[in-house]
């Protein structure tokens, strides 16, 4: 299931949990692909807590909490790690992580508070979601085969990864732009895992991003960047990537095409797709400024005229993903429109 879906999912679970219609969801993938990162947008969305358990780490006796003698009975003592209100929000998301990594009897512990939102005298605050991620038995981490009594309290999804959702996330946390056009121009290596082997660093959502800060960290040194890249993604995925980073110094002027000047487009397609994304890059940054719109404007038209109308496609929808709706109101919109219908149906 793409990340887009699974976020929507996600969203109304929260919004209707406190209608009594929540289903504790249960997130699977490959590591790195970006689970926990859903998860956190959503909390961010919503400007709600999240709880972060990370349950191979725990015993359990953490969830359950300690025993202690009341008088002539045993009481337990509540994990302050759990939802309070006095402590946390009213609304919340408890993120059970890393969930087929933990000990079948962590994961015995686990069953009430998922089922019954509840261990003992503790209750899981109404507004609170329940989420869970964990790898899969195939994906070379530590997994535990879930038992079946724990399986039946989640709705299940299948987290897959999908280029246009992360280049759509990408822009939105300031992903360097070069990074973004060398996985439009290579996709394969958004993901690449090959569960039969063991690999130290292989390509996945979370080592670009390790890639991107890589890359602000090593700018002028293209050969520590190389070293850098590899470290982070392999060495084949780094050497690539700053291969195509260096190939970039033969970019047309990208001040002359927002400004709507005529420019020379290079043949090489690698340059192709890394302008596209540096100028969905111009895009985002102009659209709190006046003269927006005659610089998207300017961008429509060159994508209008752009010789491989897939990458002009490309870009313009990548720019609406990334400044929204607002680009259906420029007259250049519809020019852009016509032409490519012109193109699609001659």
């Amino acid at each position: 299931m793409r990340p887009e879906q699974v976020s929507t999912i996600l969203n109304q679970e929260f919004k209707f949990v406190t209608r009594g219609y929540h289903t504790p969801v249960m997130l699977w993938g490959a590591p790195g692909i970006g689970k926990s990162q859903i998860i956190l947008q959503v909390a961010k969305q919503h400007n709600i807590d999240m709880i972060d358990i990370r349950l191979s780490q725990m015993e359990p006796s953490d969830l359950r909490g300690i025993p202690f003698k009341n008088g002539k009975q045993v009481d337990w003592a509540i994990p302050s790690l759990l939802p309070d209100t006095k402590r946390h929000s009213k609304q919340g998301i408890l993120f059970l992580d890393e969930i087929t990594s933990a000990p079948p009897t962590v994961s015995a512990a686990a069953y009430q508070l998922i089922l019954d939102r509840r261990l003992g005298d503790y209750v899981v605050p109404q507004g609170w979601v329940i989420f869970a991620a964990g790898n899969r038995q195939g994906d070379r981490g530590v997994t535990y085969s879930m038992p079946a009594p724990l399986a039946n309290r989640f709705s299940h999804y299948e987290l897959d990864v999908n280029l246009d959702d992360w280049v759509d996330w990408a822009y939105k946390n300031n992903i360097d732009e070069r990074i973004i056009g060398f996985l439009r121009y290579r996709p394969e290596y958004l993901f690449k895992f090959d569960s039969a082997y063991n690999p130290v660093a292989f390509p996945s959502p979370r080592t670009w991003e390790f890639t991107h800060r890589a890359l602000q960290k090593f700018n002028n040194n293209l050969d520590l960047f190389r070293q850098a890249a590899s470290a982070c993604v392999g060495e084949i995925a780094g050497v690539e990537v700053a291969t195509f980073i260096e190939h970039l110094e033969d970019l047309p002027d990208l001040d002359a095409i927002v400004n709507g000047e005529s420019v020379s487009i290079p043949d090489a397609i690698d340059l192709q797709y890394a302008i596209c994304s540096a100028l969905v890059g111009r895009a985002i940054s102009v659209k709190d400024k006046n003269n927006s719109k005659q610089i998207w404007g300017n961008i429509l038209n060159f994508a209008r005229d752009f010789p491989q109308k897939e990458l002009g496609v490309m870009l313009v929808s990548d720019m609406q993903r990334a400044i929204g709706d607002d680009i259906f109101t420029i007259p250049e919109f519809s020019d852009w429109a016509n032409k490519i219908a012109d193109t699609v149906f001659d």
